[in-house]
Parts: C-alpha cells; structure tokens; sequence
C-alpha cells in the first residue's frame, strides 16, 4: 500500500509515492536485506536478524524506492553526504531523484594524491543531510558528521535505511544531530515474518 505525499521544493510542488513501513519492509525481506536465523554480527555479538541494505541498494528499482521514502526530508539542505560503502548507492540515488549536490566521505584521508577525505564539492557553509544505510553503535555515522564539521559544513541530521537501536541514536543526538530512520528495528521485529 503507497500513499502521495506533498512537498514544496524551490518553489516547485512535488508529489511523489510513499510506500507504508509494511510494504517497505516486505520489500526489504523479499530481496534479502532483512534475514532471520542466527548470525554473528562484526562485533562478535549473536543476532536473531540480519540487515543487509546492500542487498537492496544493489536493486535498481528497490533503490529508487528507498531514495522516494528518503526523499521528503532533504528539502532544506544544499547538499548530501554519505561514507563509503554502504551509502554510496543510496546518497548518489537519492541525489538523481533530488538534484542535490553530493559527497563521499572516505574511511581514512588518502596519503596520496591529493590526500582528501571528502570526494566532491566543498561543504563549507553548506547545510549537509548525511545519509546512512544501517546505523548499530553509531561510530561511521560520527566520524562522518565530524569529518564533514571539521571542513566547515553544517550538520544537524542523518538520514539512515535502518536503525539497529544499539547506541546510535544518543550518540548522534549527543553532538546536536538528529537520526531519522525511515525504519527501526521495532518496526522490522513487529512484522509478521
């Protein structure tokens, strides 16, 4: 089930499809993205579940979709960010649908070339949406929002596929940032599997 949502963007109204949490999750679950079993997590911690969003951002149409339901919070921004890997597809996908500028923000600074750590246009003085695509403990999500403070860029909300509920959240909020989930993982365990 979808439903249209509104929004004014530079002067233009936009409408475009919202798919429900149930739909979204079915999505997720059918692609392989969300798992149920028993899985050891890079913590070493054991899970009844395991998210993937590698799985759907790798499908162009399940990506489109996750850029969609991304897209209604990016209308008071000047540009996207997202730190290699996982957010790679879905920053670039959610700036072809937005026309928002966007940068990559590498694990570690390069100690070649020309020794950068973000990849794009200049974030100083610029409102930046960082996106994500599973937050657990929150430690990417951080280093990115610092990395992108550190070269003068304005951070005040991340925007993540998932939210695991494992820290990254009070993390986040303890420098002055949002995270907005487009799910938690209360949403994924209170569906019907």
């Amino acid at each position: 089930m979808s439903y249209i949502s509104q929004l004014i963007y530079h002067g233009l109204l936009l409408h475009f499809v919202v798919m429900e949490k149930a739909g979204f999750i079915d999505l997720l679950k059918r692609c392989g993205a969300i798992q149920f079993g028993h899985f050891v997590l890079t913590s070493g911690a054991e899970s009844t579940y395991y998210i993937d969003i590698k799985k759907a951002s790798t499908n162009p149409e399940i990506l489109e979709q996750i850029a969609k339901q991304m897209n209604i919070y990016t209308a008071d921004y000047d540009m996207l960010a997202g730190m290699e890997l996982g957010a790679v597809p879905l920053v670039v996908a959610l700036a072809l649908s937005t026309k928002l500028p966007y940068v990559i923000v590498r694990k570690q600074k390069r100690d070649h070339g020309t020794g950068k750590q973000i990849e794009g246009s200049d974030v100083t003085g610029k409102k930046v949406l960082i996106i994500e695509d599973v937050t657990t403990s929150g430690g990417s999500v951080v280093e990115t929002i610092q990395v992108i403070r550190n070269k003068g860029g304005i951070v005040d909300t991340v925007l993540v596929v998932v939210d695991r509920k494992s820290g990254a959240l009070e993390k986040i909020e303890s420098m002055g940032v949002s995270l907005i989930p487009l799910l938690s993982v209360d949403d994924i365990l209170d569906t019907p599997k």
